[in-house]
C-alpha cells in the first residue's frame, strides 16, 4: 500500500505542475486547426471539455492531462509482469513523467498524447482481460485516429510470432481499414531526414535513454528475448527509420510507440546491475544518475522556458514562441474594446479560442518600427518585448 502512496504522490505532484502550466500557454496554431478544422475523435474530446468547463486553456488541455496520468497508472499496472521490485516499478513512472516528449504530449493537443494512452490501455486490457475485450479496442482504434495504424501492424507481426491465426486476420484486416481511411505516405525521394528523426528521438527521450532504448530492443532481438511490447516498440521505430531516408517523418506517430519500451528498459538495466558484483556497479549508478539529472534539466526547461526570453536576442527562436502570445494578445485588443481583427490567418484561428473574430473594421499587423497607426499593443516579459503590433481602423462608410 505504501508504495500506492508514494504513486499518486508523484502523480498529484505531476498534475498539480501540468495544471498550473495550463494559465502560462496560449492556444498554438495546430490546436487551432485541429479544433475549427475537420472532425476527428480528439477534436470531439476537447470540444466535450470545453462545453462543461467553458472556452479557456484550462479546459482544452484537461483532457491531454487526464489522459496523461491515466497512462502513468496503466504503466505502472503493465510493469508488473516485468520489474518485480516496487520501487523499480516507481522509478519507471518517474523516468516517464519526466521524458521531454511525455511532458510535451501532456499539456499540448495533438495525437501524440492520444497514442500514448491508447497503446499503455491496449497492452493492459490484452495482458489483464480476456482476449476479446482486445478484439473490441483494436476495432475502436481504427477510427479513432490514423496513428493506430502501426499498431495493427505490430499485433499482426506478433500474432505470426505466436502462431495466433485468428488474432492476426483481425489486425491483418484493421491494418488496412485503417490505411484505407487515412492514408499512408511513403512518397518522396532521397532527403537525408535519418540524422534528423534520431535528433528528434533523443531531445523526445534525452540521448542516453533513447540510446538505450534502441540498444535494449536490437539486444533483444538477438538473444530472441521479444514480447507484445517489443513488438509495437521495434515496429513502429524500424518503420520510422525507413520512411526517413526518403521523407520528412512526423515523429509524433511514431515517439508513443518507443515509449511502450520503457519497461523492457528498466527491466534489462536492472537485471544488469543486479548480477554484478558492487565493485562493478558503479557505472551504472553513473549512468541513471546522469540520466536522472538531464530529465531533471529538461522539465525544469520546459516548466520555466518563459526566462530564456531574457537571454535570447530574437524571442521568435524560443522552442515555445509559438505557444505564446496569442492569450495575452487577445487580453489586449478587449481591454481596448476591440473584439475583432484582420490578421494573419494562423494568428486569426488562435484570437478566435480567446473571443476576438476575424472582421475587416481593424487590421492588426506585426511591426516593431515606430509608425503612426490608431493603437499599439505591446507584449513583453520582464521588460523583455516580445511581441509589438499596430492596430489600424478602417474607415468602411
Amino acid at each position: 500500500m505504501k508504495n500506492w502512496h508514494i504513486l499518486f504522490l508523484l502523480l498529484g505532484i505531476d498534475a498539480f505542475v501540468l495544471f498550473s502550466q495550463t494559465s502560462q500557454l496560449s492556444i498554438s496554431k495546430y490546436e487551432a486547426s485541429l479544433l475549427y478544422g475537420d472532425f476527428s475523435f480528439l477534436q470531439s474530446i476537447i470540444k466535450t471539455s470545453m462545453y462543461f468547463f467553458g472556452q479557456n486553456g484550462f479546459a482544452l488541455r484537461l483532457p491531454m492531462i487526464i489522459m496523461h496520468i491515466s497512462s502513468a497508472i496503466f504503466l505502472y499496472a503493465i510493469s508488473d509482469k516485468y520489474i518485480k521490485d516496487e520501487k523499480n516499478r516507481l522509478w519507471l513512472v518517474l523516468i516517464f513523467i519526466l521524458l521531454p516528449g511525455v511532458i510535451s504530449s501532456a499539456i499540448l493537443v495533438d495525437s501524440a498524447g492520444l497514442l500514448i494512452f491508447g497503446l499503455l490501455f491496449f497492452i493492459f486490457t490484452y495482458e489483464k482481460l480476456p482476449l476479446k475485450y482486445s478484439y473490441f479496442l483494436l476495432c475502436s482504434y481504427v477510427f479513432i485516429d490514423g496513428g493506430f495504424l502501426y499498431l495493427f501492424l505490430a499485433m499482426f507481426l506478433f500474432a505470426l510470432y505466436t502462431d495466433k491465426k485468428r488474432f492476426y486476420i483481425f489486425n491483418f484486416i484493421a491494418f488496412f481499414s485503417s490505411m484505407s481511411l487515412y492514408g499512408l505516405n511513403t512518397k518522396g525521394s532521397p532527403e537525408g531526414h535519418f540524422l534528423d528523426v534520431i535528433g528528434v528521438y533523443s531531445a523526445i527521450f534525452t540521448p542516453i535513454i533513447f540510446i538505450y532504448l534502441f540498444y535494449v530492443l536490437y539486444r533483444r532481438y538477438l538473444t530472441k528475448e521479444i514480447n507484445i511490447l517489443w513488438f509495437i516498440s521495434s515496429t513502429a521505430v524500424v518503420i520510422s527509420l525507413f520512411l526517413s531516408f526518403r521523407q520528412n517523418v512526423k515523429i509524433e506517430h511514431f515517439a508513443p510507440y518507443l515509449i511502450v519500451a520503457l519497461p523492457l528498459g528498466v527491466e534489462t538495466f536492472a537485471h544488469s546491475y543486479r548480477v554484478r558484483l558492487k565493485i562493478f556497479r558503479k557505472k551504472y549508478k553513473t549512468a541513471f544518475v546522469i540520466s536522472l539529472i538531464f530529465l531533471l534539466l529538461n522539465s525544469f526547461l520546459v516548466f520555466f522556458n518563459k526566462e530564456l526570453y531574457l537571454i535570447l536576442e530574437n524571442p521568435k527562436k524560443h522552442f515555445a514562441y509559438k505557444m505564446h502570445i496569442a492569450k495575452e494578445l487577445a487580453t489586449q485588443l478587449k481591454d481596448m474594446n476591440i473584439y475583432c481583427v484582420d490578421t494573419n490567418p494562423n494568428m486569426s484561428k488562435r484570437l478566435r479560442f480567446y473571443g476576438v473574430t476575424k472582421c475587416n473594421k481593424n487590421i492588426l499587423t506585426e511591426n516593431y518600427e515606430l509608425n503612426n497607426s490608431d493603437k499599439t499593443v505591446t507584449i513583453s516579459y520582464r521588460n523583455k518585448l516580445l511581441f509589438k503590433a499596430n492596430v489600424t481602423k478602417l474607415n468602411n462608410n
